[in-house]
Formats: C-alpha cells, structure tokens, sequence
C-alpha cells in the first residue's frame, strides 16, 4: 500500500525545519549507502551526528506521534531516527530497494525496514523534476507532494528519485518497523480502522455493529502483530 499523509508538518514548522537544516553543514549522501545504494545515489545528506539533524528529527518523531493517519496505516514499532537529503543541479537516485536492516552508528539501534516515508521539505513548484517513482504490486506511482505532506510505502518496492534539473529538492526521508510485517495484513487492518471511525460517527462509539467491529479488528491485530 502506497499512502499520502497530508499536514504532518505545517507550513510554520516546515520553514522553521528549513531554516536550520538549510544553514547546515552538507554531506555526500553516500554517507549512509549500501553497497547497492552507493552505485545509484547522486545527493546530499546531513550526517547523522549533525545536531540539526537530530533536533530536527525529533520535531519530526513528535509530529508523527500527533498523526492518526500515520499511526492508523503504519503501526508503527520503531521508527529509525529521521535523516534529510537534497538533490539539485542534476542530481538524482536510480532504482534501487533500500536496505532490509537499518542500523544506526555507533549504537544498538535497528529496525527491520517494513515501510519506508519521505516527508517532503520544499513545494513541488521550486523545483522540477525530483518526483519519487515507486513501483510495487499495485503498479507505478509518481509522487511530488506538498512541503509538510508525508508519502508511506513498502520498503520492499523498487523505487528511484528522478534528476532535479532546476531549484532544490529538500525532504526527510526514514524507515519504520511495524508491529504488523505483512503489507496485505497492515493493509486490511487500516482499511477497516477507517470503516470503524466512519460508522462511529454515524452511529455513536457504543453501536453494538461499531463495537463487534472493533473487537474483529484487535482480534486481527492481537493475531497478527508482533511486540
């Protein structure tokens, strides 16, 4: 499943995010490359000891933790601290898959990458081209989305960032573990937490309808996840 997550940041959080990453010192984005990623990867990242980058993440984490629609979609077990990349003057990532573990250095940090998020940093019409590709099991999709607004995928999918031939693309980009490992699973279980919210609504959190559905939906989730 290929989600959009609108308004993780505001426009007042993502100029402040800006400004202290854009005044920051930046690196080769190899920097945090596999041996694959290495071999398609042409951009610049901030360390990940930069203390910008670490505030920042933090802001990001925290943001997340005020989004249903992210909670909702990705379980989320552990989320790996995130990291900041920009492309400009040509610079692009060709296809690839991003690494199955994620470790963070110098530390006892991992995760098992279920889902991988990018939070655009820049508006799409600062820049051109830059668009994230991401091919999967339902087909190709292009994404090229607002500053603040936040895509989720499947870490397993083939994906790739096209040349950005004009302006800057600034983003934040991590990985999450699910407490649910199966796409499908994670799928069905957030298609009917909509449904749930929807029929509440309408008919009132104590429904029996509402009620024998939440219990169908932390029986699956009681079956299926891992914590």
């Amino acid at each position: 499943m290929l989600l959009t997550i609108p308004n993780v940041l505001t426009k007042d959080q993502v100029a402040k995010c800006r400004a202290a990453i854009d005044a920051a010192a930046w690196v080769d984005g190899n920097e945090t490359s596999g041996h694959q990623s290495a071999l398609a990867k042409n951009n610049l990242q901030l360390p990940e000891s930069s203390p910008v980058a670490q505030q920042m993440g933090n802001a990001i984490l925290d943001a997340l933790g005020r989004t249903p629609r992210f909670i909702a979609a990705a379980l989320p077990l552990k989320v790996f601290p995130p990291l900041f990349n920009r492309y400009e003057g040509g610079q692009e990532f060709r296809t690839h898959v991003d690494n199955s573990i994620r470790a963070m250095r110098d530390s006892n940090f991992r995760i098992r990458s279920d889902l991988s998020a990018t939070l655009f940093l820049a508006e799409p019409d600062t820049y051109d081209g830059g668009e994230l590709v991401v091919q999967d099991l339902y087909g190709t999709q292009t994404v090229k989305l607002p500053a603040g607004d936040l895509v989720l995928y499947p870490a397993s999918s083939l994906h790739h960032v096209t040349p950005v031939t004009r302006g800057a693309r600034v983003a934040s980009f991590f990985w999450i573990q699910s407490m649910v490992r199966d796409d499908g699973e994670r799928t069905l279980l957030f298609q009917m937490d909509g449904e749930i919210q929807a029929l509440s609504a309408r008919l009132g959190a104590d429904d029996s309808s509402v009620l024998a559905l939440t219990g169908v939906y932390h029986n699956l989730l009681r079956r299926w996840a891992e914590v």
